[in-house]
């Protein structure tokens, strides 16, 4: 023992100590491995593939009814009495109803201007035509700024109401509900709602409320929204590549085979008599435009959708403005599920088959289990698989069928055909947020009622909608205001995954997750959806 030196003793003492502890859990993960991951993870394999089967038979239901009605079903001026409502000298205006425009606020100092502008220069009557601006905002100098814009379109003859709130009790849906107590909206037939940022063309009301006056059963009359910064950055265009499905797929398919879908909240007119028949505005959810939406249908009454009027808006051109926005359509539509899914069994006043359609197809189908699959399939359970190679998944379910959905989803942008691989991936990280939004609705728990008013930059200010001044290319090199730990954490560990298939596995599956893990990365720091202003 003299001849040895300490300073060998404690590495070795270690080193022994590391390569036992290293032992024992390698045994510990091969007694367990065995008799309860393996059946575990191949337990949820199946669960999975069940979802990717129920989602497949959704879209190409879906898909084969749009081809249907695009090539057979007549138009809507076909489908409903239509007839344009005539300018008469004798009878002046009053052939017209009277229609209220309620534009919603809260702090818009960008787009104020865009939607009273859009809405004063509506073509029809001034004296049947009144426009409420509901302002909630809660900055003084955006305050006067919009009050200031509705005194100069009045003093031009426009009849146009400022209206504030003491406080935001119900947000959007309250102040909606506030704006139809007035006592001048008595008289008042329609309501069209147009957000801050939305620019209605002049003939808006024109194509839209004869449709109304005509047909005394329909109760809303949706528009297409068209977006003014589409092409602004990689965001804009992967929003705009998931929204124009929901338009040209979804809304225009519930539209012409149950006269239902889902109020966009926005671009819409409503008969007010039938939004008092459903209860008038809740705001017991976050998506207090589905809300209503579900209760007048069941209530017997119909919807429409116009896919060939639309009304310029913008979206969301940052990361977290974007996150915000998705935690609420995940979010709120799951909890009005679970709020109203026994209320839609029990109804009595809609037929059978349109309750299926709106339990399983329109809420969960879409609005839970296209959001649980492509994460915990493409994101938890493949890669999992990888490092316990006992557990098989067929190749038609890693493959086949999200391949077809992908092509499915990819028809109502033809534009972008070319972007689909990173819509892909985009759409992987944010089924994240969407899950975990879905769970928070579903369980009530704690941001189950947050609201975080999207915010808008102005992108589309020009008539056009021109964004040439913008430089689409991301801003790699300014350091993130914040690291989003969830995405950051998943990409360490897809990126182990990758790693060990890299090594050890057979289906080359790393490639898609060293991808995946760039793209969770990315939005880990931050730096998708980012500008340069010229």
């Amino acid at each position: 023992m003299d001849g040895v030196s300490p300073k060998f003793v404690l590495p070795e003492t270690f080193d022994g100590v590391r390569m036992e502890i290293t032992g024992q859990l390698g045994m510990i993960w091969e007694l367990v491995k065995a008799p309860v991951i393996v059946p575990l993870l191949q337990l949820a394999v199946y669960i999975c593939l069940l979802m990717s089967v129920m989602l497949l038979g959704e879209r190409v239901y879906m898909g084969i009814v749009i081809v249907l009605v695009k090539l057979f079903w007549k138009k809507p001026d076909k489908r409903y009495k239509f007839e344009p409502i005539q300018d008469d000298e004798e009878l002046g205006s009053s052939n017209f109803p009277v229609v209220l425009v309620q534009i919603p606020m809260f702090n818009e100092r960008e787009v104020y201007k865009l939607s009273i502008g859009a809405a004063s220069g509506l073509s029809w009557p001034s004296d049947r035509l009144v426009i409420q601006v509901l302002d909630d905002s809660t900055d003084p100098t955006v305050k006067q700024m919009v009050e200031l814009e509705c005194q100069r379109w009045a003093s031009k003859g426009i009849n146009i109401r400022y209206q504030i709130r003491e406080n935001r009790v119900g947000y959007k849906a309250g102040a909606l509900k506030e704006g139809l107590k007035r006592s001048y909206v008595k008289h008042c037939e329609y309501v069209v709602i147009f957000d801050a940022d939305f620019q209605p063309e002049p003939d808006f009301l024109r194509r839209s409320i004869p449709f109304l006056i005509h047909n005394p059963n329909i109760a809303l009359v949706q528009a297409r929204w068209r977006f003014v910064n589409s092409d602004e950055c990689l965001l804009t265009r992967m929003q705009e590549m998931s929204l124009d499905y929901h338009f040209t797929v979804e809304q225009e398919v519930g539209s012409a085979t149950h006269a239902f879908f889902g109020f966009n909240g926005t671009a819409g007119i409503w008969r007010i008599a039938a939004i008092n028949e459903a209860g008038g505005w809740k705001d017991r959810t976050t998506v207090e435009d589905m809300d209503l939406a579900v209760r007048a249908s069941l209530r017997g009454w119909k919807f429409l959708y116009l896919g060939d009027l639309q009304v310029k808006s913008e979206l969301p051109s940052t990361f977290r403005a974007f996150r915000f926005q998705q935690h609420r359509w995940s979010c709120g539509p799951a909890n009005l599920f679970r709020k109203m899914v026994m209320e839609i069994v029990r109804n009595k006043k809609v037929r059978f088959w349109k309750k299926v359609y709106v339990i399983y197809s329109f809420f969960f189908v879409r609005k839970v289990i296209a959001h649980w699959v492509t994460f915990c399939f493409y994101c938890v359970v493949l890669p999992l698989t990888i490092l316990v190679p006992e557990v098989k998944v067929p190749i038609w379910g890693s493959v086949y069928i999200p391949s077809i959905i992908t092509i499915l989803n990819s028809v109502g942008t033809p534009r972008s055909i070319h972007l689909l691989f990173y819509w892909i991936l985009f759409e992987n990280v944010m089924s994240l947020h969407r899950t975990k939004a879905t769970l928070i609705g579903l369980f009530e728990a704690g941001r189950a009622n947050e609201w975080v008013v999207t915010a808008k930059l102005g992108s589309g200010q020009s008539a056009k909608g021109n964004t040439k001044g913008l430089k689409r290319f991301p801003r790699i090199f300014k350091l993130p205001d914040r690291l989003n730990t969830l995405e950051l954490g998943f990409a360490a560990f897809l990126f182990v995954c990758g790693c060990y298939d890299y090594v050890h596995g057979k289906n080359n599956y790393f490639i898609y997750l060293f991808l995946q893990t760039m793209s969770f990365f990315i939005s880990g720091l931050g730096w998708i959806g980012t500008y340069v202003p010229s």
